[in-house]
């Protein structure tokens, strides 16, 4: 008995028992679509973080100040800002950036609300996206006009519609708002526009209206700068921190850092990673109980079989032959499974990422390492039933009833 005629005995057992097969191959289907699923989602998650950053740019570097050490003289200033892009040539531009919580308030709608504070150097740093209106000019920022910008979801969820340019809303906190007028839509985050609804909103405002409603704890503890390129990044981050410390008189005290973005791209992929691996294997799981199924299924086939074993061995089988017809079909079982999971784990992972704003990305090498994976159960978990088969006495297989 050669193999193809192994294959094609396998298939009419599978055929005679289309539904307990079925049902054996189901936990292989689910731990195989479970697999590729949380492995696509989790490699489309780290994909849009790392879009999200490119589009900041490697080249953006944030300046922080360590509060547990700071005195007031320590704060940056707009002056401070000024000065460090004055003084370095490899850096482009230099934003502060302050932000508080408060409301976003308009006729139809209240919404919590994070409300940044920046300068116009701040929509150049963050490569925003503006699609209808402008960013706020020097003039609105120097004046402190009562100006914003909003993304679009923001826009949808405040006024209905995305072109709210012109339109006003209340801003600020509860006893302190003040009335501002739309001038600018930028494209919602592609990681963050479908966020749950009661996250809340953002709003871009100029430093020094920001400074006017919240001039009781008004504190600038963030100077966000970008380089030329990526190779000066690091070089810029340090020169900014000498020109702080050179102002403040306080050099030595570490009070200032530089963190590049893509530092906290790396921190942030590792932990994905992690949590993706992780998932990953508890679904995983699934295959191993896919694999006893079928085990349990091929030893009850076996039992069920034991004549035809008997007269296949009286006509001449070997212990081979009745070892590889058995093998072959905990195999096709298992391989089936496979395929079939593979279809449903790529088709549920575009659904899951169009509910989350997450395009997953399939990795071939995951779908092709999710198919031997599937085969290796089938000849793992169908070797002990085949063996079984090929062990029986002929005599007594052929007298079993």
């Amino acid at each position: 008995m050669n193999f193809l005629e192994s294959f094609k005995i396998a298939l009419e057992s599978i055929r005679a028992n289309k539904m307990r097969s079925f049902l054996t191959m189901l936990g292989i289907i689910i731990g195989i679509s479970s697999v590729i699923a949380i492995v696509s989602l989790g490699q489309g998650g780290q994909s849009a973080v790392t879009d999200e950053f490119n589009k900041i740019g490697a080249t953006t570097v944030t300046i922080s100040l360590d509060t547990s050490k700071a005195q007031q003289s320590d704060y940056f200033t707009l002056k401070d800002a000024a000065q460090i892009k004055s003084d370095v040539n490899t850096i482009k531009y230099v934003s502060p950036t302050v932000q508080e919580r408060g409301l976003a308030v308009t006729g139809i709608a209240s919404k919590n609300a994070t409300i940044a504070g920046a300068t116009i150097d701040y929509a150049d740093i963050q490569n925003e996206d503006i699609i209808y209106g402008r960013y706020y000019n020097e003039m609105e920022q120097n004046e402190g006009k009562a100006v914003a910008v909003i993304d679009e979801n923001a826009a949808k969820t405040l006024f209905g519609y995305s072109d709210a340019v012109g339109k006003t809303m209340n801003i600020g906190p509860g006893n302190g708002s003040k009335k501002v007028t739309i001038i600018g839509i930028k494209a919602s985050s592609a990681m963050f526009g479908g966020g749950p609804p009661n996250m809340p909103i953002s709003v871009e405002v100029p430093i020094t209206l920001l400074q006017s409603m919240y001039s009781s704890n008004f504190q600038i503890n963030s100077l966000t700068i970008a380089a030329d390129s990526k190779e000066d990044a690091e070089d810029a981050g340090n020169s900014a921190i000498s020109i702080l410390e050179s102002r403040h008189n306080n050099r030595g005290k570490s009070i200032y850092t530089a963190s590049n973005l893509f530092q906290q791209l790396d921190q942030i992929n590792k932990v994905l990673g992690i949590f993706t691996s992780f998932i990953g294997a508890v679904a995983a799981i699934s295959l191993v109980v896919g694999g006893i199924g079928v085990m349990n299924i091929m030893l009850v086939s076996v039992t069920e079989r034991t004549r035809e074993i008997g007269i296949r061995k009286a006509i001449g089988a070997t212990t081979q032959n009745i070892m590889l017809q058995f093998l072959t079909e905990s195999v096709i079982i298992s391989l089936i499974g496979g395929i079939i999971g593979m279809i449903i784990g790529i088709g549920g992972a575009e659904l899951a990422g169009m509910a989350v704003n997450v395009v997953p990305v399939v990795s071939p090498v995951v779908v092709i390492a999710a198919i031997l994976f599937s085969s290796a159960v089938g000849i793992f978990f169908g070797i002990y039933p085949a063996r079984k088969a090929a062990a029986l006495d002929p005599i007594e297989a052929l007298r079993y009833e």
